[in-house]
């Protein structure tokens, strides 16, 4: 990609995870390591008025060279 092309994203967007009381949300720690595990990393959270997360919002590299780019950067690691 050259440095003027600008880059193409893809989103997700992922509620967190809820106590059965629906008032205080889990531990999102597996969705997002589930989500990182698939190339996504979080961008932003989107908020309720008075507090709380109400979204998390994920994204990747998108286009020809993404898939590629991902296995690149998963290469990295060692």
């Amino acid at each position: 990609m050259s440095a003027d092309t600008p880059r193409r994203w893809e989103y997700r967007v992922v509620r967190p995870p809820r106590e059965p009381s629906q008032k205080e949300a889990r531990d999102p720690s597996s969705a997002l390591a589930e989500a990182a595990a698939e190339g996504w990393e979080l961008d932003e959270t989107i908020d309720y008025v008075g507090g709380g997360t109400k979204f998390l919002v994920f994204r990747r590299p998108s286009g020809p060279n993404a898939e590629r780019e991902r296995a690149s950067a998963e290469g990295d690691d060692g």
